[in-house]
């Protein structure tokens, strides 16, 4: 049955996939190459490029070459020489991808910058998975670049960036790009099962979600005594990324994100009206300024919420589920159980199983070597300032409207980054003290 503010709801996104193609006519009429149709798969060669090469950045490379047997990986790019160098020797250690992996020194590009390079090399399919404060830059460099891409969660972490990746995903959908987010989840054979049953009406109309990320700590601030002398400002936080809301954007946005978009998910697209939320810090942080625990409360026309839970501190109960309440019955994800409708009748998944970090790899593959691209834009930035729009309830104390975060002007990551810049910390977020912006 057809939910009676879904117009409303379609107008909405209609009006945020236009407003991001605003700026996009001029930028359209100076890109440069565009992505041949179909690349054949037993002649053409897929040349890769990785930018960000931490752990997940490594695994999304083997994770590509594993998808296409006639890729390989040509370039990799990172603010730090020794991540360029621990991923490719990370990835010709794997002796059935060994010989697919062609990046020399040459083609190991190091810096602020290195990005840039590494996309002007001649690569054919771009792996985005430095911190997330730098997505939004080289999304829109690869897009424009006409290269195919991987683009990891989150898709930024402030509102301008998020704005900034609807401008790209809309130049990508006209120059036949395909774009797949890492949420990895909507990947997930069962969970992609249990959420087509929900929007059938296996569950009724949604009354409520409840979603939980309440995991340990990540990455550790050390304090900073532990810098080393003559460190720059720069390279003290991106080396310790996570503790910073302009390069992470905070647990909530770069890990909790997951369970957000499973929120959006069970909506099927309908966004938040508004939302306010709790939060702070219980752990001292030394000199970060991300907090370690959230609790949003989102709300949706006709009264429905949606309740998300997220904490990461050690040595308390640790649970990652979904629970969906609807008027007919309910939908549980427990962990990484196979999901289980109550309702009028009772299902359990029982289908196949996948490592969805693999598949998420081999449809964009499948889609480059088709021709028929895959383009995940829109909801990968809606699920993107879904987190936003709670850490900024959570910072400011504040109600805060879906319309108010599209719009907030509050810029995080500095527009002109350069290695030995003065960029002191911004202290942490006080809830009815810092403003809204």
């Amino acid at each position: 049955m057809k939910h009676k503010s879904q117009d409303q709801n379609s107008s909405r996104r209609q009006f945020l996939k236009t407003s991001g193609s605003l700026a996009i006519g001029g930028v359209l009429a100076s890109t440069l190459s565009v992505p041949r149709g179909v690349f054949a798969a037993g002649t053409d060669t897929l040349k890769i490029g990785l930018i960000g090469c931490g752990g997940r950045g490594t695994g999304a490379a083997s994770e590509a070459l594993t998808a296409d047997k006639n890729a390989v990986l040509t370039a990799v790019a990172d603010v730090f020489k020794e991540r360029c160098e621990a991923a490719t020797n990370s990835l010709k250690g794997n002796a059935a991808l060994k010989d697919r992996v062609k990046v020399t020194q040459d083609t190991m590009f190091v810096g602020l910058d290195g990005y840039k390079r590494l996309i002007d090399s001649g690569v054919d399919v771009v792996l985005l998975a430095a911190p997330p404060g730098f997505r939004p830059q080289h999304l829109r460099a690869a897009v424009l670049a006409g290269k195919h891409i991987f683009c990891e969660k989150p898709m930024a972490t402030d509102a301008p960036g998020v704005r900034s990746v609807l401008e790209s995903v809309e130049i990508a959908r006209t120059k036949n790009i395909s774009l797949v987010a890492g949420f990895c989840w909507r990947y997930e054979f069962g969970r992609r099962e249990f959420f087509k049953r929900v929007h059938d009406g296996a569950i009724g109309e949604i009354r409520a979600v409840y979603a939980t990320y309440l995991t340990g700590p990540v990455k550790p601030m050390p304090p900073a005594n532990q810098r080393p002398a003559g460190m720059s400002d720069v390279e003290w936080q991106l080396r310790n990324w996570y503790n910073f809301t302009w390069l992470s954007g905070d647990g909530l946005v770069e890990q909790a994100c997951h369970s957000i978009d499973k929120i959006a998910w069970a909506m099927n697209g309908r966004l938040p009206l508004r939302a306010v939320a709790n939060g702070g810090r219980q752990i001292p942080n030394n000199e970060g300024n991300i907090y370690d625990h959230i609790d949003v409360f989102y709300e949706y026309e006709d009264g429905v919420r949606a309740f998300m839970a997220q904490r990461q501190i050690a040595g308390c109960y640790s649970d990652n589920s979904d629970y969906l309440l609807g008027s007919s019955g309910t939908g549980t994800i427990k962990g990484w159980n196979e999901p289980v409708i109550k309702g009028a009748t009772t299902w359990r998944y029982s289908g196949q199983k996948n490592n969805m970090y693999q598949t998420e790899h081999d449809e964009l593959f499948a889609s480059i070597r088709s021709g028929k691209p895959i383009n995940d834009g829109i909801w990968m930035a809606h699920s993107t300032l879904m987190a936003i729009m709670g850490r900024m309830a959570a910072y400011t104390g504040q109600e805060i409207t879906w319309d108010q975060a599209m719009n907030s002007q509050d810029k995080l990551v500095p527009d002109e980054l350069t290695w030995d810049m003065k960029l002191p910390i911004t202290p942490m977020a006080m809830p009815g003290r810092t403003k809204f912006v």
